[in-house]
């Protein structure tokens, strides 16, 4: 499944994802919206949109802000990938002890 922003609600992007079998939960632009409306039944059915998937993308994404404000894991001056995984793992948890 892919969860993107509005800006990738393409008809390309779409159809490219279709292709290859994966879901797509984008939102529709308003002006994409209006647009398919305008053109009435030419302009096919809308796309499908799973909201409760859309709600897990935002909390994934304000965990990852969170995690963004941590200097190790945001500037990735770690020589090794076992620092810096440690240095992330680290972050997680005084996060999540402190929630």
């Amino acid at each position: 499944m892919v969860m993107a922003d509005k800006a990738y609600s393409s008809r390309t992007t779409r159809s490219h994802l279709r292709r290859h079998g994966i879901r797509a939960v984008i939102p529709q632009p308003a002006d994409q919206a209006a647009s398919r409306k305008r053109l009435g039944s030419r302009g096919g059915r809308p796309p499908a949109f799973d909201r409760d998937a859309r709600k897990q993308r935002n909390t994934v994404e304000s965990c990852l802000n969170k995690l963004r404000q941590w200097r190790g894991p945001a500037t990735r001056y770690d020589k090794t990938v076992t620092i810096y995984l440690a240095g992330l793992h680290l972050a997680a948890v005084f996060i999540w002890s402190a929630s």
